[in-house]
């Protein structure tokens, strides 16, 4: 139903029976070539992007125990960027399948830094000291990534819309592009799913159930890493889905990492759509760009979950 509104609606709204002939009854008509030239399009990298960032926030979300974590908030999206600012702005880079590869070493980069910032100290790697951490390495490189457009004035054109997170103005090419690493990200999620409840429970606990701490770990982090990469790339650091779907989701199927991810990869491309359609119709014949949309209602969510006695447990 949501796929049906995002082809349907927008600044022009497309009548349901000219979607329908759109796709079984050819006709080189202005409406015909929005559904089959734009919203189709849109409408696939939406999906696709939902399920790269909910599921890489459910991910993250299980692998370090932060009900808090999610690729926007730990400063992951933003090592993304930085380095496809980076590809594009100095090395002039101007393909996806180019400076894709750029997104996933920003993505291990970040990772790395977070963690290692987080770790530092006596109290370890805490929930609170990785979010944390995570905030203050995303202001940086996002300031960074600023100062490159600001002296790079064709690398800023060209990543305006990108830069907010969109999912407009994108050929279909983009999301052919990413789908095998969006596939190879969901599948690696999906094998390590079981581990993962074992690893909620601690590293003594899970040893002694038979899990494979390092191996599980690396697996999820490859899977972050290809999911956060490859739909930054496309559609820019788009936030918050991937911190308020797999909380949603754990309210109704509990805490059981396979179900979660499974819900996820469902609710996630429902929620990014949903936020692309808003943002067609509130400001029309204008429109405002998803990653404005999620923020917009992700930043509430965030502040209650912090100010919530206890979060949803993992």
């Amino acid at each position: 139903m949501v796929c049906v509104l995002s082809i349907a609606l927008g600044t022009r709204n497309v009548a349901l029976s000219t979607v329908w002939d759109a796709f079984v009854n050819y006709a080189d008509t202005d409406d015909q070539s929005i559904v089959r030239d734009l919203r189709v399009p849109r409408t696939i990298l939406g999906l696709l992007a939902g399920v790269a960032f909910g599921l890489s926030g459910a991910v993250i979300q299980a692998v370090t125990r932060n009900p808090l974590a999610d690729t926007q908030i730990l400063g992951i999206n933003a090592g993304a960027g930085l380095f496809v600012v980076f590809a594009v702005g100095v090395l002039g880079l101007t393909s996806l399948s180019q400076y894709m590869w750029f997104a996933f070493a920003g993505v291990a980069v970040a990772l790395t830094l977070v963690y290692a910032l987080g770790s530092a100290g006596r109290a370890g790697a805490t929930p609170v000291r990785l979010t944390l951490a995570g905030v203050a390495l995303g202001a940086v490189m996002d300031g960074i990534s600023g100062g490159i457009r600001l002296v790079r004035p064709r690398a800023f054109d060209y990543l305006r819309f990108w830069d907010i997170g969109s999912l407009a103005g994108r050929p279909v090419d983009v999301a052919t592009t990413i789908l095998p690493f969006v596939a190879a990200g969901v599948v690696l999620a999906l094998i390590v799913a079981r581990s993962l409840n074992a690893v909620a429970l601690g590293d003594d606990l899970a040893r002694t159930l038979g899990a494979n701490i390092g191996r599980t770990r690396v697996l999820a982090t490859v899977s972050v890493m290809v999911l956060a990469g490859a739909a930054t790339a496309a559609v820019g650091p788009i936030g918050f889905v991937g911190l308020m779907v797999p909380h949603v989701v754990r309210w109704f199927v509990g805490p059981d990492q396979r179900w979660i991810f499974v819900y996820t990869i469902v609710c996630g491309p429902i929620l990014l759509l949903l936020a692309d359609i808003t943002g067609r119709l509130v400001v029309r014949p204008g429109e405002l760009r998803v990653g404005v949309v999620t923020a917009f209602v992700g930043a509430p969510v965030l502040i209650w979950l912090v100010r919530r006695s206890r979060v949803s447990g993992l």
